[in-house]
């Protein structure tokens, strides 16, 4: 099992770099738009994101649009060592971030508030890839898994994604969890 979730792991992060990036770009407006119509957004105060890297769906424009909104927003900080990450408000986007683990930005430590899940009104999750039946394969190291366990179920978690990242059933194990709802380009 690990070892076909390592080949996938592989062949999309292949995919997503290889990806142009005017491409990338339109099709991260496709999905913006549709995120942006969904009930559950337009009732959100507060939107958990990720910050997109690697060719992933580009989400620091969201996140500008997302503030104008009047909108807040956090932004996970990763504890490596405990393997955990921690909801974080982000003020805004200048100036506020700083180079985490696995080179992924996140809120800066000193004056970064942390969130509790009662004030989470939507997670926004990335993936690799997700399946038909909404179950996602990360990067391999579980943060979001170990998230998402914890999270309220009445929490909407949107998966964002482009067509190839997009396949019939994922390999599945007992601690992967799946999102309510992909939104694809």
């Amino acid at each position: 099992m690990k070892h076909r979730k390592q080949i996938l792991r592989e062949r999309l992060v292949t995919l997503l770099r290889n990806q142009k990036e005017e491409e990338r770009l339109t099709k991260s407006l496709i999905i913006q738009d549709k995120l942006f119509k969904m009930r559950e957004f337009e009732q959100a105060s507060l939107i958990l994101f990720y910050a997109s890297f690697d060719g992933e769906v580009e989400t620091f424009s969201m996140m500008k649009k997302v503030f104008q909104m009047g909108k807040k927003i956090g932004l996970p900080r990763v504890f490596q060592q405990q393997r955990t990450l921690i909801p974080t408000l982000l003020e805004n986007l200048e100036g506020r971030l700083e180079p985490g683990p696995y080179g992924i930005v996140q809120p800066k430590a000193p004056g970064s508030s942390p969130l509790t899940f009662d004030e989470i009104d939507m997670v926004i999750v990335p993936a690799l890839a997700f399946d038909k039946e909404n179950h996602r394969l990360g990067r391999g190291a579980g943060y979001y898994d170990r998230f998402l366990e914890k999270l309220p179920s009445s929490v909407p978690t949107v998966g964002l994604a482009f067509d190839f990242q997009i396949v019939e059933q994922l390999p599945r194990q007992d601690h992967d969890v799946a999102v309510t709802h992909v939104l694809v380009n």
